[in-house]
């Protein structure tokens, strides 16, 4: 085998989407969507009677889990809609260096520190814990490589 293709094989992923997709029908309050190329918790749905041209509408409205930004969309009861894979995983806060990034740490004993410190009320209440040697918990939330800190608690050992 000729080292050009040998260096494709080496730089692969698993394959694992990020999407999957799902009939619209099945979308739930509370649960998650794609709208406009953003994972969104969806708030508010509502279903509006088959039209003269045979599709029920489905109307969601979702808030960004990264932004907060409010997003709409109209799709066709039938038709698929993408659901992103959200995953959330809670590391433990070693430290946050000067330029604003997290130290964490994973209960495995994986250290990580490429994720910020979330700006606002959050951010602020983490540093000050830091600074008052509180040993935290920080929740992270990932979707569509995106990852950000939605939460945090105390650490009970």
């Amino acid at each position: 085998m000729s080292e050009e293709l040998q260096a494709d094989f080496e730089g692969g992923d698993s394959g694992a989407s990020n999407v999957y997709p799902a009939q619209c029908s099945s979308l739930r309050k509370n649960g998650h969507v794609v709208i406009k190329g953003r994972a969104c918790k969806i708030v508010e749905m509502s279903t509006s009677k088959t039209g003269k041209h045979g599709h029920a509408k489905v109307h969601l409205i979702g808030i960004d889990l990264f932004t907060g930004k409010k997003y709409e969309d109209i799709c066709p009861s039938t038709h698929n809609m993408d659901v992103p894979v959200v995953k959330r995983a809670d590391y433990q806060l070693i430290d946050i260096s000067d330029d604003g990034y997290l130290s964490l740490m994973k209960d495995t004993g994986e250290l990580r520190d490429d994720i910020r410190l979330p700006d606002g009320d959050l951010g602020a209440d983490i540093k000050n814990k830091f600074e008052n040697n509180e040993d935290l918990l920080l929740t992270v939330l990932a979707a569509m490589e995106e990852e950000m800190v939605v939460a945090t608690k105390p650490n009970m050992k």
